[in-house]
């Protein structure tokens, strides 16, 4: 996908940093909306989670197996 080292990283960070920003979100919404709201909200964010995982994060980390974060699957 982003064969430069530099932008690749940087991109990185950046998914990473809004992958954060979005757990945080449905935490909020888990405290301060009904059930209802927090699962329909949780299933949404799942889904943006996943897609930049996968049309993202894992074609960076294929093209740059160094940059991928221990732990990630």
């Amino acid at each position: 996908m982003i064969e430069n080292s530099e932008v690749a990283q940087h991109i990185s960070s950046l998914m990473l940093e809004m992958s954060g920003k979005i757990n945080e979100s449905i935490s909020f919404v888990k405290r301060e909306c009904t059930a209802q709201e927090f699962e329909a909200y949780r299933k949404a964010s799942a889904k943006v989670m996943g897609y930049i995982l996968l049309e993202v994060l894992n074609p960076i980390y294929a093209a740059h197996p160094e940059m991928k974060p221990k732990g990630l699957k």
